[in-house]
């Protein structure tokens, strides 16, 4: 076959390479970079506009650049497609208490705490949600904005 009967039929052809957005988005936040990392998490989106993952870490990142009620909507968004994840209860939790909505709050650390991540590493989390939740039910306890009592 001569080269240009496989260039015509395709073979051999050099085909484009898709970006890895999601993680070139985690290799921006580590370094700081919340705005560019934003960026790739929505081409990632772009592409998979169901992967709760990427969901989850645009909200992240959204909440590090102040940007709260986007977030909140990204983590809303995740668990209309996947109501058992922990993470982005966790998440929106704190959010919510950002906010105010501390009811609402409540029954997110309720639904984080009813399968809580099972890695050691994440205990503290769980012990910081189990904390903040007993701090929401008590009526005594205020919470300041973070999720810590007054």
């Amino acid at each position: 076959m001569s080269w240009w009967q496989r260039i015509l039929s395709g073979e051999g052809a050099v085909k484009p390479q898709r970006l890895d957005y999601l993680n070139e988005g985690l290799a921006l936040e580590r370094q700081g970079d919340y705005d560019g990392a934003i960026t790739s998490y929505q081409l990632a989106l772009r592409d998979d506009p169901n992967n709760v993952k990427t969901l989850q870490y645009i909200a992240i990142a959204l909440s590090r650049t102040g940007r709260r009620e986007e977030a909140i909507r990204q983590y809303r968004r995740a668990l209309e497609l996947a109501p058992e994840l922990s993470g982005a209860h966790y998440g929106l939790a704190y959010l919510l208490i950002k906010r105010g909505d501390l009811d609402r709050a409540a029954e997110h650390l309720r639904q984080f705490l009813a399968k809580p991540p099972r890695d050691p590493e994440m205990t503290r989390w769980v012990d910081f949600a189990r904390e903040t939740l007993g701090q929401l039910e008590s009526t005594d306890t205020p919470l300041t904005a973070d999720g810590t009592a007054t």
